[in-house]
């Protein structure tokens, strides 16, 4: 297998942000020293009725694995405070306190020094970057009279104005005249046995519903990304570039490889190339392994990588649909990684789009055989994907035939739990619409709907 190759990013100032995938979490406590000094301090939200002592706390704190190293610090009340921040992770950081200090986006072993002003009260501290507070990535400052119960907590004030409300979606909406549907058409074999695939990293706003628009992190500009196609035995040349403002990376599960190096993420305008073999078919799952995972995947970059079982015969139409969820933020803006931890979704879809083959169906001839792949991306939901008026008389589920058109039986629904995947076969035999659905009943008026046109 060639060795994973990454070329080094361009120069370009501090500024973008960054998220690395943290298989360990490392802590390093620094230390913390007091100085005396006269300077006075630059911020003294937290310092409200407070003496100041004149004197001086520095503390050094490391960042490493989506946690501060002390992510507590105690000062004598009043002191003036001074954090030395460094930044031993593969991913930037910063820090921001809720007094409104805040210092810049720190790149790998890069280092600054935070004027805290003087601290008369409990301030808390997170880093900015997207999904890392959610993940822990936290830090109190409480003064010594904290611990006897004289702490007034007014450096922890919320923010002034109330965040934009995420907007709604109606799964019954139609949409604009000239809206097309994300082709659901599954591509050809390729001839070749090594496959080049580029994937560029993308952050575009792109409507979601009808009215609703989203910013989505994305491979090559869409949600799925492009579906890929191989056999067993085929190879795949995978070059991953970053155009977006903070750092991602991919995985692919049609490969079995150490994570290490080839899923590690990578910074805006970095490149990762690296190779790997599918050995073993089915549909699978590729994804953005940057943490946290949950909210990159759940904002949009994932997709499908179809290894045909051997001697896989031919059909009439052969369709890929991708299960997603969409946790809606304010208009315009990534989607809520609250909303994502707490399973709580605004819609479920096929192929990025709420209900789109409701109103751009996907057709058939009567008698025709058709074929559907199906991918679960998730992030939560588990998925029972069922035609109505229709039954499936072969089923594949994650690498193994479930059932073929000469068995005796049918099938009703194709199961599958988020990142597994599948394919359905069915006759409709006669000229109609035939609605299909995931039945998960929570999330039945949400949009996880289409319909085959039989004609």
């Amino acid at each position: 297998m060639t060795p994973p190759v990454a070329t080094p990013p361009p120069a370009r100032p501090l500024g973008g942000v960054a998220v690395g995938l943290a298989l360990v979490l490392l802590a390093v406590l620094v230390g913390v020293a007091a100085e005396r000094a006269t300077a006075p301090a630059t911020n003294t939200a937290a310092a409200a009725g407070v003496t100041p002592t004149g004197r001086t706390t520095t503390v050094a704190v490391t960042a490493d694995g989506m946690r501060f190293q002390p992510d507590r610090i105690t000062v004598p009340a009043g002191d003036r405070l001074v954090i030395e921040l460094t930044n031993n992770d593969q991913r930037r950081h910063d820090l921001v306190l809720a007094t409104g200090a805040k210092t810049a986006i720190l790149a790998r072993n890069g280092t600054t020094r935070l004027d805290a002003g003087i601290i008369g009260a409990t301030v808390e501290g997170w880093c900015s970057l997207p999904g890392h507070r959610r993940a822990g990535m936290t830090l109190t400052i409480t003064t010594t009279a904290t611990s006897t119960g004289t702490d007034s907590h007014t450096g922890h004030a919320a923010p002034t104005t109330e965040p934009a409300p995420a907007p709604v979606i109606d799964a019954m909406a139609e949409p604009t005249a000239g809206f097309t549907a994300h082709d659901a058409t599954a591509p050809p074999v390729p001839t070749g046995r090594i496959h080049h695939v580029e994937l560029r990293v993308r952050e575009v706003v792109r409507e979601v519903a009808p009215g609703v628009r989203q910013q989505l992190w994305t491979f090559n500009g869409t949600s799925p990304g492009p579906v890929l196609r191989g056999r067993v035995g085929d190879t795949f040349d995978v070059t991953l570039i970053n155009d977006g403002t903070i750092d991602h990376g991919v995985d692919f599960h049609a490969g079995a490889l150490a994570p290490d190096r080839p899923m590690r993420p990578i910074d805006p305008g970095e490149r990762l190339t690296y190779r790997f073999t599918a050995t073993k078919a089915g549909i699978w799952m590729y994804h953005c392994s940057t943490m946290p995972m949950l909210h990159h995947i759940g904002n949009g970059m994932y997709g499908a990588v179809i290894i045909d079982p051997p001697d896989l015969p031919a059909v009439d139409h052969e369709y890929v649909l991708v299960q997603s969820e969409f946790h809606l933020g304010p208009d315009s803006e990534p989607g809520d990684l609250a909303k994502m931890q707490a399973e709580r979704p605004d819609a479920v879809v096929f192929n990025g789009y709420v209900s789109q083959y409701a109103h751009r169906p996907l057709t058939a001839g009567a008698g025709d055989r058709i074929r559907i792949w199906l991918l679960n991306a998730g992030p939560n939901r588990s998925s029972a994907f069922h035609v109505v008026g229709a039954q499936f008389d072969t089923v594949y589920a994650e690498g193994g035939w479930r059932l073929r058109p000469d068995d005796p039986g049918a099938a009703q629904v194709l199961d599958l739990a988020p990142a597994a995947g599948g394919f359905v076969e069915t006759v409709l035999p006669e000229p109609g619409r035939f609605p299909f659905v995931t039945h998960a009943m929570v999330d039945a008026e949400r949009g996880a709907r289409g319909v085959i046109e039989v004609r």
